[in-house]
């Protein structure tokens, strides 16, 4: 086999996703009514924004070599926590700053503080004190919904700050900020991951933990690091929720965390640790709006997006151990 060839097979592996989405995009635009429009096409980007960022924290996290199941919870007890300092109806108290545009940096602020003090905590907990990673974050899980529940007395809150509803309306270049926030989120960590010693490391550590550590690299910092970037980057997934329903509900993103693992495996994250990359998460996170999208065009029942979800999760794991095995045979 020649190099070239070998490479035509890597670049194709790398990115099977995206051939992917693209025959999903043309099957469902010669099949579907009314689904080869901008605006559907933008609709698409936006549905996935959410989902979108709270699937680059999750990855980190699995390309390291370990799990996170609590991000979705963070996520909502992130946007409780803005929903009652920053909404004037239901239990929010509506707090007022001075110009009223310092609600934004501060509801930001809020929201990335509580979710990077969570990550803090699973950290410390599944690295320092060599707790399983699953039972920790399944756990996470469960009392941080719990105290969403709690807080909220399952009341919600309403009547955002103006300042900050704003983002959820306004467009720039036809999507709105809230997608935009999306796409920089996945270059800025895109770049992380492939571009400096940080990102290297943590695949390193997701290859072989044992290895990395006798190289001289400090798996234990680098680790707490990646689970305080999850539970932060959920912060902001749940800012952008609360910015996007103008409020918080004690049941906001219930479900999430399915679709983001469905979104980071189908985008070719390796469940073993070491493998994985932002730009073909994001191909997944398409990929399920892409689907939702003609699902509700075509007016079908959503419990066939459960379906078509976990069918094609069930295929990215096959695809990734077929992978895996053509990767060994051109080694």
């Amino acid at each position: 086999m020649t190099p070239r060839t070998r490479r035509g097979i890597e670049f194709v592996l790398d990115n099977l996703v995206w051939f992917m989405l693209l025959f999903v995009l043309i099957v469902f635009s010669t099949f579907v009514p009314n689904y080869f429009q901008l605006g559907i096409f933008a609709n698409i980007i936006e549905a996935s924004s959410v989902l979108g960022v709270l699937s680059i924290g999750l990855s980190l996290v699995i390309i390291a070599g370990h799990m996170d199941l609590s991000v979705e919870s963070v996520a909502a007890l992130s946007a409780m926590a803005v929903g009652i300092l920053f909404c004037s109806a239901g239990i929010g108290i509506g707090v007022q700053l001075q110009p009223e545009w310092l609600a934004v940096p501060v509801s930001l602020l809020v929201a990335i503080t509580v979710g990077g003090l969570v990550g803090l905590l699973n950290g410390f907990l599944i690295v320092r004190m060599k707790m399983n990673a699953f039972i920790i974050t399944l756990a996470s899980f469960i009392w941080v919904r719990g105290l969403v529940v709690a807080v909220s007395g399952g009341r919600s809150a309403q009547d955002l700050a103006p300042a900050i509803r704003w983002f959820g309306i306004q467009r720039v270049l036809g999507l709105p900020l809230t997608a935009w926030i999306a796409v920089s989120c996945f270059i800025v960590f895109s770049v992380l991951m492939a571009k400096t010693p940080y990102g290297r490391h943590l695949k390193m550590i997701g290859g072989n933990e044992t290895a990395t550590y006798r190289a001289g690299i400090r798996v234990a910092r680098n680790l707490v690091i990646a689970f305080v970037l999850a539970g932060a980057i959920a912060g902001l997934a749940g800012w952008l929720l609360t910015v996007r329903t103008s409020g918080a509900t004690a049941n906001l993103g219930v479900g999430l965390l399915f679709n983001a693992f469905a979104a980071v495996v189908i985008g070719g994250v390796s469940l073993k640790g070491g493998v994985g990359s932002l730009p073909g998460v994001y191909a997944g996170v398409l990929l399920l709006s892409s689907i939702n999208t003609a699902i509700n065009l075509m007016g079908l029942p959503a419990n066939f997006t459960q379906v078509i979800h976990g069918l094609l999760v069930l295929a990215a794991v096959m695809l990734d151990t077929l992978k895996q095995s053509v990767r060994r045979r051109l080694a």
